[in-house]
């Protein structure tokens, strides 16, 4: 397992998919004009497969936002392929 604690949930999924031999997760950064402000988001391709985050972020969260697609994606991948995440 990687080593950064500011991102546990992506470096696990890049651990799982480096395991498995798949492509390396590809996160996208996106944004939602909501009244005055700006909700932010993030979109993880992996396994051929692009996976939304749950939820959206004010800007200093952009992080959370990777992570939380990170984890949608692990959990995906567990239930819908034959991909050990363990």
């Amino acid at each position: 397992m990687s080593s950064s604690s500011n991102t546990p949930w992506q470096d696990r999924l890049t651990d799982v998919c480096r395991q498995n031999q798949i492509q390396a997760p590809h996160f996208q950064i996106v944004s939602d004009r909501r009244g005055g402000r700006t909700a932010w988001s993030s979109v993880v391709t992996v396994y051929g497969r692009r996976i939304d985050a749950r939820y959206w972020y004010d800007g200093r969260n952009i992080t959370n936002a990777k992570e939380d697609a990170a984890e949608a994606a692990l959990n995906w991948l567990s239930s819908n392929t034959n991909v050990n995440t363990n």
